[in-house]
């Protein structure tokens, strides 16, 4: 589909948006808007099969995501949302790369409400902040896996209980590999299915 194909080449180069210049961003935007009148599935939060699963960030506007890259020594690694619509569950994974031996991750465990058909509810409740080493990181699949199963980490592992903590992203387009999502915050996501 060449609206597709349009998206992925504005957004290549850009590092997740990291190196976006406000010319490519508007670009950006507009190829997002464009997909996003294209959407195949007309009800993407019932599309329950093409959701669930291991999601990895390509383009994102989110300051709170961008930020992590300006910590001192850091580097921001791949970002991952994975959806497990089973449980109603998503995880937000970041993976921060700098010092050898001392590399970190930020991650935030949440809940979903479907509010719409494209809209979802979302409230954090769990924040995981520590080194990949001492976590025991290998990768999101068999980190989720120890959330569930209960794990307490090393690290900052704190239940997020404020209800301020909560927000709503828009699914405005869901194929087999690609899902694009407006936040609450105004922020625009580009994700594909790993």
């Amino acid at each position: 589909m060449m609206e597709k194909a349009a998206l992925m080449n504005a957004i290549a180069g850009t590092n997740r948006g990291l190196l976006a210049t406000e010319l490519q961003k508007q670009a950006i935007l507009a190829a997002i808007a464009n997909l996003e009148d294209f959407n195949p599935t007309p009800r993407p939060v019932e599309a329950n099969n093409l959701l669930d699963g291991n999601w990895r960030l390509l383009y994102t506007t989110s300051k709170a995501l961008l930020n992590l890259d300006r910590l001192p020594l850091c580097k921001l690694g791949q970002i991952y949302q994975c959806i497990r619509v089973e449980t109603t569950s998503v995880y937000n994974i970041a993976e921060i790369y700098g010092l050898p031996y001392l590399e970190g991750l930020v991650s935030v465990a949440a809940k979903f409400k479907p509010v719409s058909d494209q809209r979802v509810q979302v409230k954090f409740e769990r924040s995981i902040i520590g080194l990949q080493r001492l976590i025991e990181y290998n990768s999101p699949v068999t980190f989720i896996q120890q959330i569930e199963a209960g794990r307490k980490f090393p690290g900052i592992d704190v239940a997020i209980k404020s209800d301020q903590q909560q927000g709503w992203l828009d699914i405005t387009y869901i194929d087999n590999d690609l899902r694009l999502g407006r936040g609450n915050e105004g922020s625009v996501f580009v994700l594909s299915k790993t």
